[in-house]
């Protein structure tokens, strides 16, 4: 029997080389400029769905009232800042000053209002638009919205190898109603599934660089390096999950298991490029670096993110550490003592963030248990007017119904059972890496079942649904390999599932795109739309 091992003296060199390499980089069948324009042009199509209409309604809705007052207090202070009882109309009108006392304590981190703030001023730039108005706020966060989408069919892209199946991708993404009218809201869970996703995507690259590195290798007999160069897309992964922590602190969660996913594919590659001890070259050029490439550079990032209450004074509870100096900090050089007391003041702020955060339990009639996310059972009402003279009918309605597109998370259910049996099975990498996405952007928040929780939590989990859904069309087209006489009929089978798939999320979201936009519609429009009683109250009973 002729072994295959890499240490075999009965198969060729050449031989086991070209095998390690096609085991280790797959080709790419199509050129890189096809995906690129493939990519674009789908991110191009959701960049207009979510800038038509941005304006609507020309007011601060839901938690608006926070992150837009907070992104422009960020903006003139350097912190966020108290505002007047009627802020919110003031902002929305652009008429006069909104600030009032001081500092104000705001329990999430500043780097996505730092964005919202930014795409405010980059509007006001605009010709003929007003430095602060509705569409300035959420421009941000239509702009990151639409470069989440690309991004998502680029790693789709990457990862299957087919430039449909990474259009599908961010075609799916596109059209899911949780996802657009959380890019049309100046909310940072946009922001936080951004950076989530360029991080995953940094890592993408960086498992396929490394292993075409070890291929090279391999080639020039070389196969037991060790060290494998500067990972600079690892190092970016952790410049993208620091920023993602920057925006809401249940990136953590993301940052451990992608932490543990990236050194997961090392070890794999080492042992397909047949290394002698794989697990000592594995733990020492891999594991150990892998930690500070991305813990310690997220943790330096996210410090980054806090620049702007750091560089200030009047940040609230940024003059804590002064006033609360110890005896051993007082015997320090004096200008050692102002960015020691600086981070003290940030540890106290952040041990009151924790405080808030594991203590909130507030009755919400929207609020939902994470079981409830992925089958969209309770979605959040962001807005609701009746307006019975715009719309030609007796009663109208103009709502904004945060609701993902019922097509792609109920078919992302069955999606994901079936990577659930493929990683089983077949031990696919790309199955596990969606699981791991979905796992913890869900399965840690089932440890707070007393705290209160919105649907729209379960955004940052949506691309690795989506993934999900395109591996398993993926899976169902194949390859064309195989025993050539059923080859045909099963492209034929894959392609009628593809075509289904894509037409049954296009046309449930146009349906439900007018209470998606804040559309002004018939109230027996709106009520066809409500398909379940808790769209309507949530879980607040029937009003």
């Amino acid at each position: 029997m002729t072994s295959t091992a890499p240490h075999a003296t009965t198969e060729p060199e050449p031989t086991w080389r070209a095998t390690v390499r096609a085991r280790l980089v797959p080709p790419s069948p199509y050129p890189a400029w096809v995906g690129w324009i493939s990519a674009l042009a789908v991110a191009l199509f959701a960049g207009a769905l979510r800038f038509i209409g941005l304006g609507r309604p020309d007011e601060i809705y839901f938690d608006e009232t926070y992150y837009a007052k907070n992104a422009l207090a960020l903006w003139v202070f350097g912190y966020e800042h108290e505002t007047v009882e009627d802020a919110d109309g003031r902002l929305a009108t652009g008429n006069g000053d909104i600030w009032s006392g001081g500092a104000d304590f705001v329990v999430h981190p500043p780097l996505a209002k730092w964005m919202i703030a930014a795409g405010d001023w980059l509007w006001g730039l605009l010709p003929l638009t007003e430095p602060v108005e509705p569409a300035g706020w959420r421009m941000a966060a239509a702009v990151f919205g639409t470069l989440s989408v690309l991004l998502l069919a680029r790693i789709a892209q990457r990862m299957t190898r087919s430039w449909l199946l990474g259009s599908a991708a961010g075609l799916i993404m596109a059209l899911d109603g949780l996802h657009f009218t959380l890019s049309r809201i100046a909310m940072v869970d946009v922001f936080l599934t951004f950076w989530l996703l360029a991080g995953f995507g940094c890592l993408v690259i960086d498992r396929d660089r490394t292993r075409a590195r070890l291929a090279r290798l391999a080639e020039q007999g070389s196969s037991g390096a060790n060290w494998l160069g500067v990972r600079w897309w690892r190092l970016a992964a952790g410049v993208c999950l620091g920023a993602a922590v920057g925006c809401k602190w249940s990136a953590l969660f993301y940052l451990a298991a992608f932490g543990l996913l990236t050194v997961a594919w090392d070890y794999g590659a080492r042992r397909s490029a047949g290394h002698d001890r794989t697990v000592l070259r594995w733990f020492g050029f891999d594991a150990v670096p892998a930690f500070f490439q991305m813990v310690g550079v997220a943790a330096v990032t996210y410090l980054a993110t806090w620049s702007g209450w750091l560089a200030t004074s009047g940040g609230y509870g940024r003059t804590w550490g002064a006033q609360h100096m110890p005896g051993w900090l007082a015997d320090l050089p004096g200008w050692l003592q102002g960015p020691v007391n600086a981070l003290r003041s940030l540890a106290y702020y952040h041990q009151q963030m924790y405080t808030f955060h594991s203590g909130l339990s507030k009755p919400h009639d929207y609020a939902s248990q994470p079981w409830e996310w992925i089958i969209m059972r309770t979605p959040v009402a962001f807005y609701y007017n009746d307006q019975p003279s715009t719309c030609g009918e007796p009663e109208c309605s103009t709502t904004i119904l945060s609701v993902g597109t019922p097509a792609v998370w109920w078919l992302g259910i069955a999606a994901l059972l079936v990577m659930l049996g493929w990683w089983l099975t077949y031990r696919d990498w790309r199955a596990g890496a969606v699981l791991l996405g979905v796992a913890a952007g869900w399965l840690p928040w089932f440890a707070y079942p007393d705290r209160t929780m919105f649907v729209f939590y379960a955004l940052p989990m949506l691309p690795f649904l989506v993934l999900a859904i395109t591996l398993a069309i993926g899976l169902a087209m194949g390859s064309g390999e195989g025993r050539p006489e059923f080859a045909p009929w099963s492209r034929v089978a894959g392609g009628v599932v593809f075509g289904v798939v894509l037409l049954l999320v296009i046309a449930n979201f146009a349906y439900l795109y007018p209470v998606l936009s804040a559309e002004t519609i018939p109230y027996e429009a709106w009520a066809d739309r409500m398909w379940f009683q808790t769209w309507i109250y949530g879980n607040g009973g029937e009003g």
